[in-house]
């Protein structure tokens, strides 16, 4: 039985108890707002079997998080590169992964990932679909069948991943629209650009669509916690908030409401290249249509002239979305839209959305985030050099700016002011 039923049944499970102490959220009212849909905890039954690891609920009322991508690609596909990205990811503060892996042996390299992995781990099934199907022919939409897409979404749920991308509301009703559009950069999800071209090829509608009701049943089977994607997200300013990402949005609130009727976790996901003007109305209609379902945003970027600089427009993005009631923030590295992230490009981007999510946490009233930044400033304040490091959210990074230009009053000051430290002169008069 998922987390979902069992709360609509009034059982207060195991994992509901740990996520609440986590976060020093009331029990009861946890399993509440999980049995209305405004609460998951992915944790899929076969992955959590003989080997607990750290459980993460997101939704209404809980702390904002992170989840870091990582996963190989045609070019760049050994397994203990990314196996070294996810330790980045964990020991940056992450608290989910997703394996997108697209290069050498998905399925190995999933379970690898899986066995190490200590935090919550997702996958998108579509893109092992697209490369079996690679595999059979030059032309992968043609080669590619509607029961490959079931099949992959059967086997990640099957090696015990704990929620899933599936890209169920990009129909055929969205293709007209599509072609009326002036979109300048089209549509940017791989996900959803691979189903669109493939409706458009065979004349069929979405397989993940037109076969909600089975993909439901295979993901109620194991607990795993779906997030409907956002296949038709603006890649680009100039297509936010356009008829084709609100027509898919509706999709998506009808498939959230049926999977929330089946006993089946579900979150929404969300764009992408937004306007900063824009953000707050985005999160405010998502919640509205999906009756307060968590909303998993990647980014949002707020400008499209920043390459490698990109954690930093998608923090500014994503702290006003979460602000606003996002409650889960994919990072983006600095390398997006340019290469496969490297080990470093995931610790700054998992920093980044950390900051990100951190400061909406504070507009939010989390009590945690406050303690936090006031258990900050005390330090800072007392000059207690060690108990700000301690505190901080990157002590490595800290304390190497700090060694960087030492004074020769270190222990009671900075190099920036040196014997003028407002705190310092103020200490010296009372």
């Amino acid at each position: 039985m998922t987390q979902l039923l069992k709360a609509k049944k009034g059982i207060i499970t195991e994992e509901m108890r740990r996520v609440a102490k986590d976060e020093g959220y009331d029990t009861e009212a946890l399993r509440k707002n999980i049995a209305e849909g405004k609460v998951v905890i992915p944790c899929n039954h076969r992955r959590n079997v003989g080997k607990p690891k750290g459980l993460l609920g997101i939704g209404q009322g809980l702390r904002t998080k992170v989840n870091a991508n990582i996963g190989t690609s045609q070019d760049y596909h050994r397994i203990e590169e990314e196996l070294e990205k996810l330790k980045a990811a964990e020991k940056a503060g992450a608290d989910a992964v997703m394996d997108l892996s697209t290069g050498g042996n998905l399925r190995e390299i999933r379970r690898r990932v899986m066995e190490e992995s200590t935090i919550t781990v997702g996958s998108v099934p579509i893109y092992e679909a697209v490369v079996d199907a690679s595999t059979r022919g030059p032309s992968i939409i043609k080669a590619m069948k509607a029961a490959d897409m079931l099949d992959a979404v059967r086997r990640h749920c099957e090696d015990g991943v704990d929620f899933v991308t599936v890209h169920c509301g990009a129909t055929k009703g969205i293709l007209k629209l599509l072609n009326e559009s002036k979109r300048v950069c089209g549509v940017v999800s791989r996900g959803g650009v691979f189903l669109v071209e493939w409706m458009a090829t065979h004349n069929k509608e979405n397989p993940l669509y037109e076969n909600y009701d089975e993909l439901l049943d295979i993901a109620r089977e194991h607990d795993v916690t779906l997030s409907l994607g956002d296949g038709m997200r603006p890649g680009a300013l100039a297509d936010s908030f356009d008829r084709v990402q609100v027509y898919e949005l509706n999709v998506l609130a009808e498939l959230c409401q049926r999977a929330v009727e089946k006993g089946v976790q579900v979150m929404i996901e969300g764009p992408g290249h937004v306007p900063i003007n824009q953000i707050t109305a985005q999160v405010q209609l998502q919640k509205e249509l999906c009756h307060g379902a968590p909303f998993y945003v990647l980014g949002p970027i707020v400008t499209d002239v920043a390459p490698g600089y990109d954690h930093i427009t998608s923090a500014i993005g994503g702290a006003i979305a979460a602000s606003a009631g996002a409650d889960f923030l994919c990072y983006v590295t600095p390398s997006e839209h340019l290469s496969l992230p490297k080990v470093q490009d995931v610790w700054d981007g998992v920093m980044a959305a950390r900051i990100a999510a951190h400061a909406a946490d504070i507009a939010k009233g989390i009590k945690s985030a406050w303690e936090w930044d006031k258990t900050m400033s005390q330090m800072r304040r007392e000059r207690n050099w060690e108990g700000q490091f301690a505190t901080c959210i990157d002590r490595e990074r800290a304390e190497s700016f700090r060694a960087t230009r030492p004074t020769s009053d270190n222990d009671n000051v900075c190099s920036m002011c040196g014997h003028y430290c407002v705190f310092k002169v103020a200490d010296d008069h009372t």
